[in-house]
C-alpha cells in the first residue's frame, strides 16, 4: 500500500485524515505487523474496540428516532442485526474495502481479504480512526453514509431468511430447505457452506464462518435470484 491507495479509499470514503497514521493503522491486520517485526507497527484493534463503541451509539441514536414505536427489546434486536460481523462485511464490500487491507503473506495466501471477520472488524476501526481525527460528527457521517444507508437493501441482507420464508410461503408455496456442510479452511478454520433449496432445487448458496452466516447469505442471494428486492415481500 502507497500513499495513491490511502488517498483512492480517502476518496471512496468522503473523508480526508488530518493524521494518515490512523487510516494506516486502521487497515493493518496483527499479521502485517508480526511478519515486519517492527514494534511500533500498530494493527487495527485498538481502533476497532473504540468504532464498535461509536457505532453503538450513532445506530442507537439512528434506531431511536426511526421507530418511535418500537420497545427497546425491538430496538436491541434490530441494532443487532444491523453491525453483526456478517452485515459489516457486507457494508465493507460495497467500498472494497478488503483490497486497501495490509495483511502478512500467510492471511493474504489464505484469502484474508475478503473473510468476514477481518473486513468487518476494519470497518470498526475506520469508524474509531475517524472519531479520534475528525470527531463524533464526522464518524457520524461516516456511519449513516456507509452502514445505515440504503436500509432497505440491506434490510432484505438482514432479515434474509424470514423474508425468504415468507416470500415462499406467500408466493411459491413449496418446501424450503437449507443443507449445510461444515468444511476445513485455512489455517483449520471451520467454513460453512450452505445450499438453499426450494421445491428440491438448488437456488443459491452461500458461505460463512457460522451456519448462521452461511445460510443468511444463501438466503439473500436466493431472494435476488427471485428479484424480491425489498423487504416488502408480499
Amino acid at each position: 500500500m502507497d500513499g495513491s491507495d490511502i488517498r483512492e479509499l480517502q476518496k471512496l470514503i468522503g473523508y480526508t485524515f488530518r493524521d494518515e497514521s490512523l487510516i494506516l493503522q486502521a487497515l493493518t491486520h496483527s499479521s502485517f505487523c508480526n511478519e515486519q517485526l517492527i514494534g511500533r507497527c500498530g494493527d487495527y484493534e485498538r481502533l476497532e474496540f473504540l468504532g464498535d463503541a461509536v457505532l453503538e451509539s450513532v445506530s442507537s441514536e439512528f434506531l431511536y428516532g426511526r421507530y418511535p414505536d418500537k420497545k427497546e427489546g425491538e430496538l436491541s434486536k434490530i441494532r443487532a442485526s444491523m453491525v453483526c460481523e456478517p452485515s459489516l462485511a457486507f457494508c465493507a464490500r460495497d467500498i472494497k474495502l478488503g483490497s486497501f487491507v495490509r495483511l502478512g503473506k500467510g492471511e493474504e495466501r489464505t484469502g484474508g481479504r475478503e473473510r468476514d471477520s477481518i473486513i468487518s472488524d476494519v470497518m470498526e476501526a475506520i469508524v474509531g480512526a475517524i472519531f479520534l481525527d475528525g470527531g463524533f460528527d464526522k464518524a457520524r457521517e461516516f456511519i449513516h453514509r456507509f452502514i445505515l444507508s440504503d436500509l432497505e437493501n440491506k434490510q432484505l441482507f438482514f432479515d434474509s431468511k424470514s423474508n425468504l420464508q415468507e416470500y415462499v410461503a406467500r408466493n411459491l408455496k413449496k418446501e424450503l430447505e437449507y443443507v449445510t456442510e461444515e468444511e476445513t479452511g485455512a489455517n483449520n478454520e471451520k467454513v460453512f457452506r450452505s445450499r438453499v433449496l426450494i421445491g428440491g432445487e438448488i437456488t443459491a448458496e452461500g458461505i460463512g464462518r457460522s451456519k448462521k452466516a452461511s445460510q443468511q447469505e444463501a438466503a439473500y442471494k436466493a431472494l435476488l435470484a427471485l428479484n424480491v428486492r425489498s423487504t416488502n415481500v408480499s
